[in-house]
Parts: C-alpha cells; structure tokens; sequence
C-alpha cells in the first residue's frame, strides 16, 4: 500500500528551527508542516498588520524559510504553514523574496485567505460562546475574527502545483490531512479516511510534544537528549493507517505513552472532535509498538462535518502592570511578606484602580496558593510579585513603579527590580456558518 511521509517542523510560534531542518535533510519527507499559530497569536498579528499593512505574518517567517527552502527544493519536499498568521499574501511575498535571495527561482507559493471574517461577524448578529453576549458589546475593542479553515484550499493550491502553501487561521491537523486528501485522492465526504487523517494531523501538530517534550518528567518519565529533541514525521498510508517515528539518531523518544498523551490533548470529547471537515472519532484508535521510536496508529474514524466554523474573535481587554524585586538571605520571607503589604497599602492610597490583583511570593506561594504552600520549609530567597489588571496603561504603570520604589523604601536588601505594563488581547469564540467564509488563493512565484 502506498504510504507518504510527513515531518512536524514547528508547534508553536518560538519553536527551534534545527529540528525542521533535521526533517528535511535526513527524514526523507514528501511534506514538511509548520504549526506556529495559537488563538492569541493571530489577535496579536492583526493588531501589528492595523500598525503596518505589509506586517502581520510571522516574525520567524523568513528565519524558517530561509534555513529549509534550499534542502527541501533540492528533495522536493513541499511545504504547508500556518505562519501567513493575518497577512498570508504579505507572508506569501516574503517568502518569494527568501527565495528569490537563495537564487531559487520559480519557486511557487500558494497563499490561502478567506479566514478573516472580521466584517461578517460585525455585520451579523452573532453570540460569544462563552459569555452570550453579543458580539456588539465589545464595540471598537474588537480587534479580529478568523475561522478556522480545513483541509480543502490547502489541498487545492497543492493541487495547482504550490511548493509553499501559506495560511492564516486553519486547524491544526487540517494543514497535516491537506497532504493526504491531496496525495491520495480521498473524498471530502469519506468520513472515515478524513477521521484518520486528523489522528495523524492531531499527533503532529505540537512537534516536540510526542517526540517527549511536553512528556518528560525526570525519573518519572525519563527522555534522553533533549536538547537535541527530534521533531516527528509520520509515514501515513492510503487507508489512513499510520506509523510515528523521529529520524534515527535525533534526540527523544516516540512511544506509546508519548503518542496516547497526544492523542488526548486538548480533546474534549474523544469521540467528536470538531473539526472543519469532520466530526474525528478517536475512541477506537489502536496504539501499539512497531520497533524501536516506532508506533503504530490504527483505527479511529469520523462522521459528517457540521457546517459551522470555529471563529476565534480578539478584542482589547485590558492593561496588565507587573513589577517584581528579590529578597535573599535570613528572613527573606518575612522580608518578601512585608514588601507585599507595603505595596497593597500604597496602590489602596494611591487610588490605583485594579479589577483584579495578586501579591505573591515567588519559590513560595505563586503557584500553589498560600493554602498548599503553608508548612514547606522556608526558602533563602525570594521574589515577590505584584501584578495588577486596569483600564488604562497609565494606571498599569504605576504598579511598577510602587514595586520599583520598594529599592530605598521597602524593607532592607531588595534588589533586581523589575517593571512592565503591557495590553492585553483577550479572546472569545463563536460559531459561523461555512457558507459564509470563501476562501481563495493567490499565487506567487520567485
């Protein structure tokens, strides 16, 4: 049976770069998939395209494309990416322009646009899942709106003869089924087949979380060289069956443990999980060992789209004003506490307006709460953290700057103060009609 194979170059947006390169000079891929965007990642990237038209795309765009076009061209790895984030022709052009200075002309790349439903979703009258609010309420604080697409452009500008295809808001295991809908010709109705392919697009889609990244935990669940963590590829076959594995000699592991921990994460319902082109029913998937950084993936299935898009809308929430200052020594703790209750007095005198606030210790009491912390031996250092959520930058700031003043004020021995405030982009969702979104694509060459 006819297998190709598919290599996971990044998970997230800040993902190392050597791995991808590894996949495409050594994992004998016919496609090599960047995953790079999270919800909050496209609001931000919306909000940097309102600033610069031509900005918006990924800032490790053309660092990625620079260190893999060259290997993949020579082996004629094609390449899908969501890293088009909210400008995929701008994204589509830069990438020409990388290539066009590697002396790779003729390079061609498909950019897929149609997720930014902004303006539909201001002219309808649409509901926030989350809160029932309606999406008037956020008013001139609504930022962006982008569906997720599926497989289906993706699959079409592979099949006009895209090398890169570029896009903006698509699922995650969408980018990874493209491939095989187009390689194996699978119908957009083989319910099925589409199910398994979003097995495979759901394992890969984080990279170096299958291969033991997210998965190691010393002595729990040793991994082995994971500073040199390989990122994995998957050798699918024509009946959606698959095999995970790493390229030989590349730091990590890919067991069953690591693959069923994948399979499960951020799943909801394993049963239906809501994609663009199919419910995935990952109950019946079979895991099993197939030698050495080998697993098998059999079963699972799917069953009729529901004709609704996830929509990941960004809004301006609100400011967030930190600082943080460091204790060390005999009675550090006590030293942090004091600090603490310095600066709630002070931003109460003040009238620092805050909707919400924390004050905590650092190696302390910052992760687990007070409650849980209590009892545990007292630390030699500390840092204490105050960080408030305002309205306005003006007010953020001044947290900071009651942190930073702790220096000749606070209680003795503070030092390595530290202040920030910055916006925060929040992010709701709704659900869209697919008839509503057109995608399109638009080519460029080299």
């Amino acid at each position: 049976m006819r297998t190709i194979r598919i290599g996971a170059g990044a998970g997230f947006s800040g993902d190392r770069i050597e791995p991808a390169v590894e996949l495409a000079e050594k994992g004998d891929v016919q496609y090599l998939v960047f995953e790079c965007l999270a919800e909050r990642t496209i609001a931000l990237a919306q909000q940097a395209r309102m600033r610069d038209p031509a900005a918006g795309y990924d800032p490790l765009l053309a660092a990625r494309m620079r260190a893999v076009l060259r290997p993949c061209r020579e082996r004629g790895i094609r390449i899908v990416t969501n890293m088009g984030a909210a400008n995929p022709v701008a994204a589509a052009e830069a990438i020409a322009a990388v290539a066009r200075d590697l002396g790779l002309h003729g390079l061609r790349i498909a950019a897929v646009t149609g997720d930014d439903v902004l303006e539909a979703v201001r002219a309808g009258d649409h509901r926030l899942d989350e809160t029932g609010e309606p999406v008037s309420a956020l008013a001139d604080r609504l930022v962006s709106a982008n569906a997720y697409l599926g497989a289906g452009p993706i699959a079409a500008a592979l099949a006009q003869g895209a090398e890169v295809v570029v896009t903006g808001r698509a699922a995650d295991p969408a980018m990874f089924l493209a491939p095989l809908v187009h390689e194996f010709g699978w119908s957009m109705t083989d319910w099925t087949r589409l199910g398994r392919g979003t097995v495979v697009g759901h394992l890969l889609e984080c990279a170096g979380q299958v291969t033991g990244g997210y998965f190691a935990d010393p002595g729990c669940k040793d991994v082995p060289d994971l500073a040199r963590l390989g990122f994995p590829l998957a050798e699918v076959a024509e009946d959606g069956t698959a095999v995970v594995t790493k390229v030989p000699g590349s730091g990590g592991r890919v067991t069953t443990a690591t693959c069923k921990e994948q399979l499960l994460y951020e799943v909801h319902d394993p049963a239906r999980y809501l994609q663009p082109d199919v419910v995935a029913d990952f109950s019946g998937v079979r895991v099993s060992e197939d030698g050495p950084d080998r697993v098998r993936i059999e079963g699972g299935g799917g069953a009729p789209r529901t004709g609704l898009l996830k929509v990941s809308v960004g809004y301006r929430d609100s400011w967030v004003g930190e600082g943080q200052i460091s204790y060390a020594g005999a009675g550090a703790v006590a030293r942090g506490r004091l600090a603490l209750e310095i600066v709630a007095e002070r931003l109460r005198m003040t009238g620092v307006a805050c909707r919400e606030t924390r004050f905590e210790l650092i190696g302390v009491d910052a992760i687990l709460g007070p409650a849980l912390s209590a009892g545990a031996p007292e630390p030699r250092e500390v840092r204490v953290r105050v960080v408030g959520r305002t309205d306005s930058r003006a007010e953020a700031e001044r947290i900071g700057q009651e942190v930073e003043s702790l220096y000749l004020n606070g209680p003795a021995g503070g030092g390595g103060a530290t202040k920030s405030a910055r916006e925060i982009v929040g992010i709701r969702s709704l659900l869209l009609p697919e008839g509503v979104v057109t995608p399109a694509i638009h080519v460029v060459e080299s």
